[in-house]
């Protein structure tokens, strides 16, 4: 089985995140995607975040009626900062392949990310764009010693390393919405309409939710 997972706080899930996911799905063969909503994210403030059952509850809502699509609340349960290495190494198993999917500007700093070196070797990435963020490839975003571990397969399409995995750029539909503008909206009475599914708009309503 080839799974792949995209985290994130989704707060809230938006149509950007669910659309990068069903390309994904499709242009890669994966089995399914895994969204893992974080319980405290190591690079963002943990100050004002929406609780994480809401946000669970918002990206169940948003997937619904998507049958490639599941929701794991693996980093909720563990608690703490949510780290990619652990949930990697939690949902890896016999006869389970992983891709991660991340955003441009996540991969740009992938290097502060918690055991990023262990990461390449465990599982393969799949790099969506995102507007605003100039893709860095693995000899600008990696150190040189771990960078040399990387080539480029142009039949492919996409690089191989050592370990036998890959790192792929992905030219995946552009949306510039951003969960930040969602909640900036609501904040000032302004319309969300189109920029996440109605579930989700309306669960924002009826929880009262970045009032």
């Amino acid at each position: 089985m080839h799974i792949g997972i995209m985290g994130g706080t989704f707060d809230p899930i938006h149509y950007g995140h669910l659309r990068c996911a069903q390309e994904a799905l499709e242009g890669f063969e994966l089995d399914k995607v895994v969204f893992v909503p974080t319980a405290v994210t190591p690079h963002k403030p943990e100050d004002g975040m929406t609780p994480a059952a809401a946000r669970l509850e918002m990206v169940r809502l948003a997937i619904s009626d998507n049958p490639g699509f599941e929701v794991s609340d693996i980093e909720i349960k563990r608690g703490g900062r949510s780290f990619t290495i652990d949930t990697v190494r939690e949902l890896s198993g016999q006869g389970v392949e992983i891709s991660l999917i991340v955003g441009n500007d996540s991969f740009n700093d992938i290097s502060t990310w918690c055991e990023y070196e262990t990461l390449f070797t465990l599982v393969n990435f799949i790099i969506v764009a995102r507007p605003d963020y100039p893709p860095k490839k693995p000899a600008e975003a990696l150190p040189v010693a771990l960078a040399r571990n990387f080539w480029y397969d142009a039949a492919l399409e996409c690089y191989k390393s050592s370990w036998d995995k890959t790192l792929t750029y992905a030219g995946t539909t552009l949306f510039a919405i951003s969960s930040t503008d969602i909640r900036r909206r609501v904040s000032t009475g302004r319309s969300i309409r189109y920029l996440t599914p109605r579930s989700v708009a309306d669960y924002i309503v009826t929880e009262e939710l970045y009032k």
